[in-house]
């Protein structure tokens, strides 16, 4: 026996039970309709010429049914005689090469055959200008050279910033569009400033650029598209704020709080772009964000498949498996961190051979009175929280709130 099984040795494991967490949940029934009615509604396709080169910005976000949302926007440009193709709009992500960000796409199942249109993929940016304070505000050339441009992302809240926007339409044009210059722009002065950039930057690339429109989507606490918004250039500093309002309203959340341990199962890119998302766990990487859960301590089992090594959040976990250490890809995260200059989600926490030594190390170190009673919370991700799972001393808790239902019986957490 090692000296750390040795000093856990005696540590008890709490059993748990699985329990369903009910929120409301307004669902899209039909996406490809809504999108068709967004687009109609704002009458922004008839801002497309016949023969126009539109290019279609798509991000990398783990955005609900996103290879839908692009097929229907293509299939719309064509419909009004324009000739589109999707450029990838994510900023560093990807490996910050062309190669790699196509990758990402496909991946999320963006692909020629699927959307109906070519992705032309480039690390080539355009400088538009410098705001006041010299900072340059960046744009994929691809996208410069068409003669339309339209935007598709997920509207929420930001993981480590506050402000009227945050991760949203207006994001997306400023980093995601900006590539791999642009993001490190954006972030050079920190996430402190990065509300007032982000609106400064938008503004700019809308005055300069032929952009026309923003389709954004607002999910609801189950990961489903909830609402679909076409929103035009010129109105998404009026409109974004509210639409961000509605997406705060709509986020799900662990009941129970606080917690001694928060074990994730699996964090990833494809997850959160901080791996887990900080408005769940409460643990943000900056100070400029806050909100969510207070847990005395998180364990990360592992990473998710698809985000290839990419460990970037695993630096706010407290410990992690030998599994989930061995699987980290470097350079994937430290790019993320290099371009946001937020060095604090690729650290790495204590490690341990096994998943039952690393929660055991977590209901050690809690701090709290009794560790048989130890209030644990188990999930499998960050996007994932209908059902989990809980220790069996916050049992009593659960059954005095209508929105949990009790899905089984206390079993070994292992």
């Amino acid at each position: 026996m090692s000296i750390i099984e040795e000093l856990l040795s005696d540590i008890p494991l709490p059993k748990m039970v699985k329990v369903k967490q009910h929120f409301h949940a307004p669902e899209l029934p039909d996406v490809p309709a809504a999108v068709r009615e967004a687009l109609a509604s704002r009458d922004v396709l008839s801002r497309i010429s016949s023969g126009d080169r539109v290019a279609i910005a798509v991000g990398s976000r783990g955005v609900a049914d996103l290879p839908i949302l692009t097929r229907e926007v293509v299939s719309a440009v064509k419909s009004v005689g324009g000739n589109p193709c999707i450029v990838p709009a994510m900023g560093s992500h990807g490996g910050a090469t062309a190669e790699g960000q196509t990758e990402v796409l496909e991946e999320l199942g963006v692909t020629e055959s699927y959307v109906g249109a070519p992705i032309v993929s480039s690390m080539e940016v355009v400088e538009l200008g410098k705001l006041d304070n010299g900072l340059p505000v960046y744009i994929d050339k691809h996208a410069y050279e068409a003669d339309k441009i339209i935007v598709i992302n997920r509207i929420k809240p930001h993981t480590a910033f506050r402000g009227p926007v945050e991760s949203g339409l207006m994001k997306m044009i400023t980093i995601g569009l900006g590539k791999q210059k642009g993001a490190e722009a954006a972030h050079a002065y920190s996430f402190k400033y990065m509300a007032k950039h982000v609106q400064e930057m938008a503004q700019m690339v809308i005055e300069k650029t032929p952009l026309i429109f923003g389709l954004g989507s607002i999910e609801n606490a189950y990961d489903r598209p909830a609402r679909i918004v076409a929103v035009p250039a010129e109105a998404l500093w009026e409109e974004e704020p509210k639409l961000l309002l509605e997406a705060k309203s709509l986020m799900p959340r662990i009941m129970f709080n606080p917690l001694d341990v928060l074990i994730v199962d699996e964090i990833g890119k494809d997850i959160s772009g901080d791996g887990m998302d900080p408005n769940i766990t409460g643990r943000y990487a900056t100070p400029y964000a806050s909100g969510g859960l207070e847990a005395t301590r998180i364990v990360v089992l592992g990473l998710t498949e698809r985000t290839h090594g990419n460990a970037n959040g695993l630096g706010m976990a407290d410990m992690t498996t030998r599994k989930a250490f061995d699987s980290i890809v470097w350079e994937k995260g430290y790019a993320n961190a290099l371009t946001s200059t937020v060095v604090a989600p690729v650290k790495v926490p204590m490690i341990f051979d096994t998943e039952s030594l690393a929660v055991k190390a977590a209901i050690k170190t809690c701090n709290t009175f009794d560790m048989t009673k130890a209030r644990v919370v188990r999930i499998h991700n960050t996007l994932e929280l209908k059902e989990i799972w809980i220790s069996e001393s916050l049992l009593e808790e659960a059954r005095g709130q209508e929105a949990i239902e009790i899905a089984g019986e206390p079993e070994d957490l292992f």
